[in-house]
């Protein structure tokens, strides 16, 4: 599997986390590659004709999208309706709220089968356990200021590589 971005969004719509993978280029072997972090400002699954946006830019378009599409969902089949992913040609968006409306989005290969259930275990095991329950960690994040936890990111990257094989 091939994931390129993961963001969390808060109740205000402020990105409070963001990080993208891209995949490493392989090197003569036919084994599929790990993801490896990268601080571009590229939309990871871009082509080379497409120009370039700010990083900002690109947690503001990944925000309206959802929110729009969920908006939509709702609106057209009730409020038991959830928006859970969507496909394009070129990327999957996987999509999870919590019931404090943090939004939790990630973006994989179109092979890739609803993560959902992942997304879940991230906001329970890592953002509970080393965000909310850090007692130095902000309640809010106002102006954008984001998660900055070294074991939040750890245990993020050891259970993407464990439970997210290449």
């Amino acid at each position: 599997m091939v994931l390129y971005a993961f963001y969390i969004f808060d109740r205000h719509t402020e990105c409070i986390y963001s990080r993208r993978w891209t995949p490493r280029p392989l090197s003569g072997s036919s084994k599929p590659s790990r993801p490896t972090s990268t601080s571009s400002t590229t939309d990871a699954p871009s082509a080379p004709s497409r120009r370039i946006i700010s990083h900002s830019d690109d947690e503001k378009l990944i925000f309206g999208l959802v929110f729009s599409l969920r908006n939509m969902i709702q609106k057209l089949g009730g409020e038991d309706d959830t928006f859970l992913s969507y496909r394009t040609g070129e990327y999957k968006l996987h999509y999870y709220e919590t019931p404090t409306r943090m939004k939790f989005v990630m973006l994989t290969d179109t092979k890739q089968n609803n993560l959902r259930p992942y997304l879940h275990q991230i906001w329970a095991n890592l953002y509970v356990e080393y965000v909310v329950k850090n007692p130095l960690a902000p309640v809010e994040h106002p102006g954008g200021v984001g998660v900055a936890n070294e074991m939040f990111e750890k245990g993020l990257e050891a259970f993407i590589l464990q439970v997210l094989p290449a």
